[in-house]
């Protein structure tokens, strides 16, 4: 909230240069991904938590009192990177850890639970941020934002693990036999990471289909900022508030998925994601753009995000139960270098259309391909197990 504050500020209205500053956000998936994937099956999975988080508080703590105040944005867009490519270690290591704290049969509720928190935090964060930098400011907002980081990183010393890794020399061929002890370089890492998710069918069927869904969200998502900012004529707070109805049906989504859906295969949930998902940002649009009604822009939020909360947990969970430990860091990375891949491509090319075409057009066309795809997927991919 307050990146898209400061970028208003800037330059109001404006899908291009939202893009931009989003671009920096998504390269380091490319540059440092890789590579962060195959130091996480080597280091501390919690150490490497507690590191990022310090590390990216000091930088939005220096946004905050230095950079914007710069009349150039391009310092800004170089520690939006660096905080980014601190991300690229974090999240894979933070998924990578699950299965060293839950006994297996935990995975699903563990993962539901990872991501009901996740879900907690977006709408507090999209609540309390976007009060903040509507009324106080870009500098708040990154204020309170360096104190999260700081407090997640006293947090994490919290954790316990139950269950260990083996030695970090030792490699997992298809997720069975053991290798002889090798020292082993990152590309030689990387490499044998790209062996390891061709030979799991699921997985790589898994990565796929997430690209897919990441392409939709791209296509939309500068699009829609700019959209709600010019339909209700607000900077961060309509956004914010529609955040926290995505936010808490996309928790009750979860939720309930956590609770009764072990008995859907993830394939099928990806799909049906993709289709009503698609279909209420058709229905989103359309509402918005014929009648400005904040009621019924936060009530189809809430929709969307609960038609969409399950697809955040059932990957994660089939990665898990699947993926050998001392491989899990390389797969994970493998899926962000995907999908936001996926992600970047489809959000530039939309950008790069909005130019031309009204964003309702745009919204309403992304929401309809993904509708087919999510249709084509299930009747072709839906007994998947």
């Amino acid at each position: 909230m307050a990146l898209v504050g400061l970028m208003t500020l800037r330059h109001p209205g404006s899908v291009a240069e939202m893009s931009k500053l989003l671009v920096f956000t998504i390269i380091p998936a490319f540059i440092v991904g890789p590579i962060a994937g195959v130091y996480i099956d080597r280091w501390d999975r919690r150490t490497v938590l507690f590191i990022c988080y310090f590390l990216q508080g000091l930088l939005v703590l220096w946004a905050a009192f230095y950079l914007i105040h710069l009349p150039d944005m391009w310092p800004m867009y170089g520690v939006v990177f660096t905080i980014f490519s601190l991300s690229r270690f974090y999240v894979p290591a933070k998924m990578s850890l699950i299965p060293e704290i839950v006994h297996e049969d935990d995975l699903h509720i563990a993962n539901s639970l990872s991501t009901i928190t996740g879900m907690i935090a977006l709408v507090l964060g999209a609540l309390l941020g976007s009060l903040i930098v509507e009324y106080s400011g870009s500098f708040s907002g990154f204020c309170w934002d360096a104190a999260c980081y700081f407090l997640s990183g006293v947090l994490v010393f919290t954790i316990a693990a139950l269950r260990r890794r083996l030695p970090n020399k030792k490699a997992i061929i298809a997720g069975a036999k053991e290798m002889l002890r090798v020292e082993k370089s990152v590309w030689h890492e990387i490499v044998d990471g790209i062996h390891y998710i061709r030979s799991q069918k699921e997985i790589s069927f898994i990565i796929g289909m997430m690209a897919i869904l990441l392409a939709a969200v791209g296509a939309i998502y500068v699009v829609i900022i700019v959209f709600i900012q010019q339909a209700f004529h607000s900077v961060t707070k309509d956004l914010g508030f529609l955040a926290v109805a995505l936010g808490l049906g996309a928790f009750l989504g979860s939720l309930a998925y956590g609770r009764w859906g072990k008995k859907i295969t993830a394939f099928k949930v990806i799909f049906w994601s993709l289709i009503l998902g698609g279909g209420m940002v058709v229905l989103f649009a359309s509402t918005v753009e014929a009648t400005h009604d904040r009621l019924l822009a936060l009530g189809l939020s809430f929709v969307l995000g609960f038609v969409i909360g399950p697809v955040m947990v059932a990957p994660n969970t089939v990665i898990n139960k699947i993926c050998a430990l001392e491989m899990s860091g390389k797969v994970f990375a493998a899926l962000e270098f995907v999908i936001f891949m996926a992600f970047l491509l489809a959000m530039m090319t939309s950008s790069f259309l909005s130019q031309h075409i009204p964003g309702f057009w745009i919204l309403t066309t992304a929401g309809g391909i993904f509708i087919v795809v999510g249709v084509v997927g299930l009747f072709k991919f839906g007994e998947k197990s």
